[in-house]
Protein backbone atom coordinates (compact mmCIF):
# COMPACT_ATOMS: atom_id res chain seq x y z
CA UNK A 1 0.00 0.00 0.00
CA UNK A 2 1.40 3.41 -0.95
CA UNK A 3 1.91 6.19 1.57
CA UNK A 4 -0.89 8.19 -0.05
CA UNK A 5 -3.44 5.38 0.09
CA UNK A 6 -2.40 4.54 3.67
CA UNK A 7 -2.93 8.15 4.67
CA UNK A 8 -6.34 8.18 3.01
CA UNK A 9 -7.32 4.99 4.84
CA UNK A 10 -6.23 6.47 8.16
CA UNK A 11 -8.25 9.63 7.51
CA UNK A 12 -11.28 7.53 6.57
CA UNK A 13 -10.97 5.47 9.75
CA UNK A 14 -10.52 8.55 11.93
CA UNK A 15 -13.53 10.25 10.34
CA UNK A 16 -15.66 7.13 10.83
CA UNK A 17 -14.86 6.81 14.53
CA UNK A 18 -15.36 10.54 14.96
CA UNK A 19 -18.83 10.20 13.40
CA UNK A 20 -19.67 7.25 15.66
CA UNK A 21 -18.50 9.15 18.72
CA UNK A 22 -20.60 12.22 18.03
CA UNK A 23 -23.66 10.07 17.32
CA UNK A 24 -23.43 7.85 20.39
CA UNK A 25 -21.41 9.38 23.20
CA UNK A 26 -23.35 12.60 23.94
CA UNK A 27 -26.58 10.61 24.17
CA UNK A 28 -25.08 7.84 26.33
CA UNK A 29 -23.47 10.49 28.53
CA UNK A 30 -26.82 12.19 29.16
CA UNK A 31 -28.45 8.84 29.94
CA UNK A 32 -25.76 7.96 32.49
CA UNK A 33 -25.94 11.42 34.00
CA UNK A 34 -29.67 10.89 34.59
CA UNK A 35 -29.03 7.39 35.97
CA UNK A 36 -26.49 8.68 38.44
CA UNK A 37 -28.69 11.57 39.54
CA UNK A 38 -31.47 9.08 40.32
CA UNK A 39 -29.03 6.81 42.14
CA UNK A 40 -27.41 9.40 44.41
CA UNK A 41 -30.13 12.03 44.86
CA UNK A 42 -30.73 10.29 48.18
CA UNK A 43 -27.45 11.82 49.45
CA UNK A 44 -28.92 15.32 49.14
CA UNK A 45 -32.40 14.23 50.23
CA UNK A 46 -30.75 12.90 53.42
CA UNK A 47 -30.24 16.47 54.64
CA UNK A 48 -34.03 16.67 55.24
CA UNK A 49 -35.36 13.15 54.76
CA UNK A 50 -33.44 11.59 57.64
CA UNK A 51 -34.97 14.02 60.13
CA UNK A 52 -38.49 13.73 58.70
CA UNK A 53 -38.44 9.92 58.85
CA UNK A 54 -36.49 9.80 62.15
CA UNK A 55 -33.74 7.44 60.93
CA UNK A 56 -30.33 6.88 62.52
CA UNK A 57 -27.12 7.26 60.50
CA UNK A 58 -26.72 3.47 60.40
CA UNK A 59 -30.26 2.88 59.14
CA UNK A 60 -30.01 5.58 56.50
CA UNK A 61 -26.57 4.36 55.38
CA UNK A 62 -27.94 0.84 54.98
CA UNK A 63 -30.84 2.20 52.95
CA UNK A 64 -28.52 4.09 50.63
CA UNK A 65 -26.37 1.00 50.16
CA UNK A 66 -29.10 -1.63 49.76
CA UNK A 67 -29.46 -0.36 46.19
CA UNK A 68 -26.35 -2.43 45.39
CA UNK A 69 -27.77 -5.69 46.70
CA UNK A 70 -30.32 -5.60 43.87
CA UNK A 71 -27.49 -4.65 41.54
CA UNK A 72 -25.44 -7.69 42.59
CA UNK A 73 -28.08 -10.33 41.86
CA UNK A 74 -29.33 -9.03 38.52
CA UNK A 75 -26.36 -7.57 36.62
CA UNK A 76 -25.06 -10.74 34.97
CA UNK A 77 -28.47 -11.94 33.67
CA UNK A 78 -29.24 -8.36 32.59
CA UNK A 79 -26.09 -8.16 30.45
CA UNK A 80 -26.83 -11.53 28.89
CA UNK A 81 -30.30 -10.20 28.00
CA UNK A 82 -28.73 -7.20 26.28
CA UNK A 83 -26.79 -9.55 24.02
CA UNK A 84 -30.04 -11.32 23.11
CA UNK A 85 -32.41 -8.35 22.74
CA UNK A 86 -30.06 -5.58 21.65
CA UNK A 87 -29.18 -2.30 23.35
CA UNK A 88 -32.16 -0.28 22.13
CA UNK A 89 -34.88 -2.70 23.27
CA UNK A 90 -33.14 -3.40 26.57
CA UNK A 91 -31.75 -0.04 27.73
CA UNK A 92 -34.84 1.99 26.80
CA UNK A 93 -37.32 0.11 29.03
CA UNK A 94 -34.72 -0.01 31.84
CA UNK A 95 -34.52 3.79 31.85
CA UNK A 96 -38.29 4.23 31.84
CA UNK A 97 -38.63 1.83 34.77
CA UNK A 98 -35.87 3.26 36.94
CA UNK A 99 -37.24 6.78 36.42
CA UNK A 100 -40.64 5.64 37.68
CA UNK A 101 -39.16 3.79 40.67
CA UNK A 102 -36.95 6.73 41.64
CA UNK A 103 -39.90 9.12 41.49
CA UNK A 104 -41.88 6.76 43.75
CA UNK A 105 -39.33 7.35 46.52
CA UNK A 106 -41.38 10.43 47.38
CA UNK A 107 -44.02 8.08 48.86
CA UNK A 108 -41.60 6.57 51.39
CA UNK A 109 -42.97 6.79 54.94
CA UNK A 110 -40.93 4.28 56.95
CA UNK A 111 -37.60 2.46 57.14
CA UNK A 112 -38.97 -0.61 55.38
CA UNK A 113 -40.56 1.28 52.49
CA UNK A 114 -37.25 3.17 52.09
CA UNK A 115 -35.34 -0.10 51.94
CA UNK A 116 -37.85 -1.62 49.49
CA UNK A 117 -37.74 1.23 46.97
CA UNK A 118 -33.93 1.44 47.09
CA UNK A 119 -33.61 -2.31 46.56
CA UNK A 120 -36.03 -2.18 43.62
CA UNK A 121 -34.15 0.77 42.09
CA UNK A 122 -30.95 -1.31 42.18
CA UNK A 123 -32.70 -4.22 40.46
CA UNK A 124 -34.12 -2.16 37.58
CA UNK A 125 -30.95 -0.10 37.07
CA UNK A 126 -28.58 -3.08 37.24
CA UNK A 127 -28.52 -3.66 33.49
CA UNK A 128 -27.63 -0.13 32.43
CA UNK A 129 -24.00 0.60 33.30
CA UNK A 130 -22.48 -2.82 32.47
CA UNK A 131 -24.74 -2.90 29.42
CA UNK A 132 -23.26 0.32 28.07
CA UNK A 133 -19.68 -0.84 28.80
CA UNK A 134 -20.46 -3.98 26.78
CA UNK A 135 -22.21 -1.93 24.10
CA UNK A 136 -19.08 0.17 23.57
CA UNK A 137 -17.12 -3.02 22.76
CA UNK A 138 -19.50 -3.52 19.79
CA UNK A 139 -18.18 -0.28 18.29
CA UNK A 140 -14.70 0.56 19.60
CA UNK A 141 -11.37 -1.27 19.71
CA UNK A 142 -8.97 -1.07 22.64
CA UNK A 143 -7.28 1.90 20.97
CA UNK A 144 -10.31 4.09 21.62
CA UNK A 145 -12.00 2.38 24.55
CA UNK A 146 -10.48 4.08 27.61
CA UNK A 147 -11.21 7.51 26.20
CA UNK A 148 -14.80 6.55 25.35
CA UNK A 149 -15.43 4.96 28.75
CA UNK A 150 -13.97 8.05 30.41
CA UNK A 151 -16.21 10.29 28.30
CA UNK A 152 -19.24 8.19 29.23
CA UNK A 153 -18.35 8.09 32.90
CA UNK A 154 -17.93 11.83 33.18
CA UNK A 155 -21.63 11.47 33.91
CA UNK A 156 -20.58 10.58 37.49
CA UNK A 157 -18.91 13.87 38.48
CA UNK A 158 -20.95 16.00 36.07
CA UNK A 159 -24.16 14.68 37.64
CA UNK A 160 -23.01 16.22 40.91
CA UNK A 161 -21.86 19.43 39.22
CA UNK A 162 -25.24 19.83 37.52
CA UNK A 163 -27.56 18.38 40.15
CA UNK A 164 -26.01 19.71 43.37
CA UNK A 165 -26.98 23.39 42.93
CA UNK A 166 -30.41 22.36 41.60
CA UNK A 167 -30.93 19.92 44.47
CA UNK A 168 -29.92 22.55 47.00
CA UNK A 169 -32.40 25.01 45.48
CA UNK A 170 -35.22 22.43 45.49
CA UNK A 171 -34.62 21.55 49.14
CA UNK A 172 -34.55 25.20 50.15
CA UNK A 173 -37.44 26.60 48.08
CA UNK A 174 -39.83 23.79 47.10
CA UNK A 175 -40.67 22.45 50.55
CA UNK A 176 -44.35 22.94 51.38
CA UNK A 177 -45.55 23.29 47.79
CA UNK A 178 -48.53 21.00 47.10
CA UNK A 179 -48.10 19.67 50.65
CA UNK A 180 -44.80 17.97 49.71
CA UNK A 181 -41.40 18.24 51.41
CA UNK A 182 -38.35 19.45 49.51
CA UNK A 183 -36.86 15.95 49.43
CA UNK A 184 -40.07 14.59 47.84
CA UNK A 185 -39.86 17.18 45.07
CA UNK A 186 -36.22 16.18 44.59
CA UNK A 187 -37.09 12.56 43.76
CA UNK A 188 -39.96 13.57 41.47
CA UNK A 189 -37.77 16.04 39.56
CA UNK A 190 -35.09 13.37 39.06
CA UNK A 191 -37.39 10.58 37.83
CA UNK A 192 -39.32 12.28 35.04
CA UNK A 193 -36.33 13.11 32.75
CA UNK A 194 -35.16 9.47 32.89
CA UNK A 195 -38.54 8.22 31.69
CA UNK A 196 -38.44 10.65 28.77
CA UNK A 197 -34.86 9.61 27.89
CA UNK A 198 -35.94 5.95 27.90
CA UNK A 199 -38.59 6.66 25.28
CA UNK A 200 -36.02 8.49 23.15
CA UNK A 201 -33.62 5.53 23.47
CA UNK A 202 -36.18 3.20 21.87
CA UNK A 203 -36.18 5.41 18.77
CA UNK A 204 -32.57 6.64 18.61
CA UNK A 205 -30.06 3.97 19.64
CA UNK A 206 -28.83 1.40 17.06
CA UNK A 207 -27.95 -2.06 18.39
CA UNK A 208 -24.67 -2.34 16.45
CA UNK A 209 -22.69 -0.72 13.59
CA UNK A 210 -24.40 -3.08 11.13
CA UNK A 211 -27.80 -1.66 12.09
CA UNK A 212 -26.86 2.03 12.03
CA UNK A 213 -28.57 3.93 9.22
CA UNK A 214 -26.01 6.76 9.36
CA UNK A 215 -22.90 4.67 8.49
CA UNK A 216 -22.09 3.69 4.92
CA UNK A 217 -21.49 0.02 4.11
CA UNK A 218 -17.80 0.76 3.71
CA UNK A 219 -17.70 2.28 7.19
CA UNK A 220 -19.57 -0.68 8.68
CA UNK A 221 -17.14 -3.10 7.06
CA UNK A 222 -14.14 -1.17 8.36
CA UNK A 223 -15.44 -1.16 11.97
CA UNK A 224 -16.22 -4.90 11.80
CA UNK A 225 -12.77 -5.59 10.37
CA UNK A 226 -11.01 -3.68 13.17
CA UNK A 227 -12.97 -5.55 15.85
CA UNK A 228 -12.18 -8.90 14.21
CA UNK A 229 -8.49 -8.01 14.02
CA UNK A 230 -8.47 -7.20 17.73
CA UNK A 231 -10.12 -10.54 18.57
CA UNK A 232 -7.50 -12.36 16.47
CA UNK A 233 -4.69 -10.59 18.34
CA UNK A 234 -6.21 -11.63 21.70
CA UNK A 235 -6.47 -15.26 20.59
CA UNK A 236 -2.92 -15.36 19.24
CA UNK A 237 -1.62 -13.86 22.49
CA UNK A 238 -3.63 -16.38 24.51
CA UNK A 239 -4.95 -13.46 26.55
CA UNK A 240 -8.68 -13.64 26.01
CA UNK A 241 -11.38 -15.53 27.85
CA UNK A 242 -14.29 -16.12 25.50
CA UNK A 243 -16.79 -18.40 27.27
CA UNK A 244 -18.99 -17.50 30.24
CA UNK A 245 -17.39 -20.28 32.32
CA UNK A 246 -13.97 -18.71 31.74
CA UNK A 247 -15.02 -15.69 33.79
CA UNK A 248 -15.41 -17.55 37.07
CA UNK A 249 -12.19 -19.55 36.63
CA UNK A 250 -10.00 -16.54 35.91
CA UNK A 251 -7.90 -15.25 38.85
CA UNK A 252 -7.53 -11.98 36.95
CA UNK A 253 -11.28 -11.43 36.91
CA UNK A 254 -11.54 -12.04 40.67
CA UNK A 255 -8.67 -9.65 41.37
CA UNK A 256 -10.39 -7.04 39.24
CA UNK A 257 -13.47 -7.52 41.43
CA UNK A 258 -11.25 -6.60 44.39
CA UNK A 259 -9.95 -3.50 42.60
CA UNK A 260 -13.39 -2.32 41.64
CA UNK A 261 -14.72 -2.99 45.16
CA UNK A 262 -12.12 -0.54 46.51
CA UNK A 263 -12.92 2.02 43.82
CA UNK A 264 -16.65 1.84 44.58
CA UNK A 265 -16.02 2.09 48.34
CA UNK A 266 -14.28 5.42 47.79
CA UNK A 267 -16.66 6.65 45.11
CA UNK A 268 -19.86 6.17 47.06
CA UNK A 269 -18.26 7.17 50.33
CA UNK A 270 -17.73 10.56 48.69
CA UNK A 271 -20.99 10.76 46.78
CA UNK A 272 -23.30 9.70 49.60
CA UNK A 273 -21.60 11.50 52.51
CA UNK A 274 -19.85 14.61 51.15
CA UNK A 275 -22.99 16.81 51.45
CA UNK A 276 -23.21 15.79 55.12
CA UNK A 277 -19.49 16.52 55.68
CA UNK A 278 -19.91 20.01 54.21
CA UNK A 279 -23.01 20.60 56.35
CA UNK A 280 -21.05 19.74 59.50
CA UNK A 281 -17.79 21.57 58.70
CA UNK A 282 -18.58 24.55 56.44
CA UNK A 283 -22.28 25.55 56.18
CA UNK A 284 -25.80 24.28 56.92
CA UNK A 285 -27.40 26.19 54.02
CA UNK A 286 -28.56 23.53 51.52
CA UNK A 287 -28.27 25.84 48.52
CA UNK A 288 -24.71 26.83 49.50
CA UNK A 289 -23.83 23.13 49.96
CA UNK A 290 -25.01 22.51 46.41
CA UNK A 291 -22.71 25.18 45.00
CA UNK A 292 -19.73 24.08 47.12
CA UNK A 293 -20.05 20.54 45.72
CA UNK A 294 -19.36 21.90 42.24
CA UNK A 295 -15.67 22.31 43.24
CA UNK A 296 -14.68 18.68 43.98
CA UNK A 297 -16.79 17.13 41.24
CA UNK A 298 -15.88 19.78 38.67
CA UNK A 299 -12.19 19.09 39.31
CA UNK A 300 -12.88 15.35 39.08
CA UNK A 301 -14.54 15.83 35.69
CA UNK A 302 -11.46 17.55 34.28
CA UNK A 303 -9.13 14.93 35.79
CA UNK A 304 -11.19 12.08 34.32
CA UNK A 305 -11.12 13.52 30.79
CA UNK A 306 -7.40 14.32 30.91
CA UNK A 307 -6.55 10.94 32.43
CA UNK A 308 -8.57 8.97 29.86
CA UNK A 309 -7.02 10.85 26.97
CA UNK A 310 -3.48 10.46 28.28
CA UNK A 311 -3.98 6.75 28.93
CA UNK A 312 -5.19 6.23 25.35
CA UNK A 313 -2.34 8.26 23.85
CA UNK A 314 0.34 6.36 25.77
CA UNK A 315 -1.45 2.99 25.75
CA UNK A 316 -0.50 2.62 29.43
CA UNK A 317 -3.21 1.41 31.85
CA UNK A 318 -1.47 -0.03 34.91
CA UNK A 319 0.03 3.10 36.45
CA UNK A 320 -2.80 5.34 35.33
CA UNK A 321 -5.28 3.28 37.37
CA UNK A 322 -2.96 2.51 40.30
CA UNK A 323 -1.58 6.04 40.49
CA UNK A 324 -4.99 7.69 40.70
CA UNK A 325 -6.06 5.20 43.38
CA UNK A 326 -2.96 5.91 45.47
CA UNK A 327 -3.66 9.65 45.10
CA UNK A 328 -7.18 9.04 46.39
CA UNK A 329 -5.86 6.99 49.32
CA UNK A 330 -3.43 9.72 50.35
CA UNK A 331 -6.07 12.46 50.02
CA UNK A 332 -8.60 10.55 52.14
CA UNK A 333 -5.93 10.09 54.82
CA UNK A 334 -5.11 13.81 54.84
CA UNK A 335 -8.81 14.73 55.12
CA UNK A 336 -9.04 12.50 58.22
CA UNK A 337 -6.44 14.51 60.19
CA UNK A 338 -8.12 15.44 63.51
CA UNK A 339 -9.00 19.14 63.73
CA UNK A 340 -8.35 19.88 60.04
CA UNK A 341 -10.19 23.09 59.02
CA UNK A 342 -13.32 22.60 56.92
CA UNK A 343 -11.89 24.31 53.82
CA UNK A 344 -8.62 22.33 54.02
CA UNK A 345 -10.62 19.11 54.41
CA UNK A 346 -12.65 20.04 51.33
CA UNK A 347 -9.45 20.58 49.32
CA UNK A 348 -8.18 17.17 50.39
CA UNK A 349 -11.48 15.53 49.46
CA UNK A 350 -11.33 17.32 46.10
CA UNK A 351 -8.07 15.49 45.37
CA UNK A 352 -9.68 12.28 46.62
CA UNK A 353 -12.54 12.81 44.17
CA UNK A 354 -10.10 13.47 41.32
CA UNK A 355 -8.23 10.24 42.05
CA UNK A 356 -11.19 7.93 42.66
CA UNK A 357 -13.39 9.19 39.83
CA UNK A 358 -10.53 9.01 37.31
CA UNK A 359 -9.63 5.48 38.42
CA UNK A 360 -13.29 4.50 38.09
CA UNK A 361 -13.28 5.42 34.41
CA UNK A 362 -9.83 4.11 33.49
CA UNK A 363 -10.38 0.80 35.26
CA UNK A 364 -12.77 -0.52 32.60
CA UNK A 365 -10.01 -0.66 30.01
CA UNK A 366 -8.45 -3.54 32.04
CA UNK A 367 -11.17 -6.24 31.94
CA UNK A 368 -12.04 -5.55 28.29
CA UNK A 369 -8.41 -6.35 27.47
CA UNK A 370 -8.78 -9.96 28.65
CA UNK A 371 -12.47 -10.70 27.97
CA UNK A 372 -14.26 -11.17 24.68
CA UNK A 373 -17.31 -12.90 23.24
CA UNK A 374 -19.90 -14.17 25.74
CA UNK A 375 -17.30 -13.84 28.50
CA UNK A 376 -17.23 -10.06 27.98
CA UNK A 377 -20.95 -9.74 28.73
CA UNK A 378 -20.77 -11.96 31.81
CA UNK A 379 -17.35 -10.75 32.99
CA UNK A 380 -18.09 -7.04 32.83
CA UNK A 381 -21.36 -7.59 34.68
CA UNK A 382 -19.75 -9.88 37.27
CA UNK A 383 -16.91 -7.47 38.05
CA UNK A 384 -19.42 -4.63 38.31
CA UNK A 385 -21.75 -6.75 40.48
CA UNK A 386 -19.13 -7.85 42.98
CA UNK A 387 -17.37 -4.50 42.96
CA UNK A 388 -20.59 -2.60 43.53
CA UNK A 389 -21.11 -4.45 46.80
CA UNK A 390 -18.68 -1.78 47.96
CA UNK A 391 -21.57 0.60 47.35
CA UNK A 392 -23.47 -1.22 50.08
CA UNK A 393 -20.55 -1.68 52.48
CA UNK A 394 -19.34 1.92 52.21
CA UNK A 395 -22.47 3.90 53.25
CA UNK A 396 -23.50 1.28 55.82
CA UNK A 397 -20.03 1.21 57.41
CA UNK A 398 -19.76 5.00 57.46
CA UNK A 399 -23.22 5.32 59.01
CA UNK A 400 -22.33 2.74 61.67
CA UNK A 401 -19.01 4.45 62.43
CA UNK A 402 -20.70 7.86 62.70
CA UNK A 403 -23.36 6.55 65.08
CA UNK A 404 -20.67 5.08 67.35
CA UNK A 405 -17.97 7.78 67.14
CA UNK A 406 -19.96 10.88 66.06
CA UNK A 407 -17.17 11.82 63.63
CA UNK A 408 -15.84 11.08 60.14
CA UNK A 409 -12.24 10.36 61.27
CA UNK A 410 -12.35 6.54 61.23
CA UNK A 411 -14.73 6.49 58.25
CA UNK A 412 -12.29 8.47 56.08
CA UNK A 413 -9.45 6.15 57.08
CA UNK A 414 -11.55 3.17 55.97
CA UNK A 415 -12.03 4.82 52.55
CA UNK A 416 -8.28 5.53 52.38
CA UNK A 417 -7.47 1.89 53.14
CA UNK A 418 -9.89 0.64 50.47
CA UNK A 419 -8.30 2.86 47.81
CA UNK A 420 -4.79 1.82 48.91
CA UNK A 421 -5.55 -1.90 48.63
CA UNK A 422 -7.19 -1.38 45.22
CA UNK A 423 -4.13 0.51 43.97
CA UNK A 424 -1.70 -2.16 45.12
CA UNK A 425 -3.78 -4.98 43.61
CA UNK A 426 -3.89 -3.04 40.33
CA UNK A 427 -0.09 -2.97 40.23
CA UNK A 428 -0.07 -6.73 40.67
CA UNK A 429 -2.88 -7.83 38.34
CA UNK A 430 -1.93 -5.53 35.46
CA UNK A 431 1.80 -6.10 35.56
CA UNK A 432 1.83 -8.66 32.71
CA UNK A 433 -0.12 -6.35 30.44
CA UNK A 434 1.67 -3.14 31.32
Amino acid sequence: MSAGSASAAERFEAATYNQITWRLMPFLFVCYLLAYINRVSVSFAKLQMQTDLKMSETVFGAGMGIFFIGYFFFEVPANMMLRKLGARRWLGPIMITWGAVSACTLFVKSVYSFYAVRLLLGVVESGFFPGVILYLTFWYTRKHRAKMVAAFMTGIPVSSVVASPISGWILKHMGGMSHMSGWQWLFLAGGIPSMIAGLVTLLYLPDSPAESAWLSQEQKDMVARRLEEEEDVKKQAGGGQHRVSDVFRSPGVWLMCVIYFGIVMGSYGLTFWLPQVIKETITTDTQAIGWILVLPFGAATVAMIVGGRHSDITGERRWHVAGTLLLGAAAFAVSAIPGIPGVAGLVALTFAAMGIVTANALFWALPTDILSGAAAAAGIAWINSVGNLGGYVSPFAIGLIRDRTHSMFAALLVLSGAALVAGLVTLYVARKRA
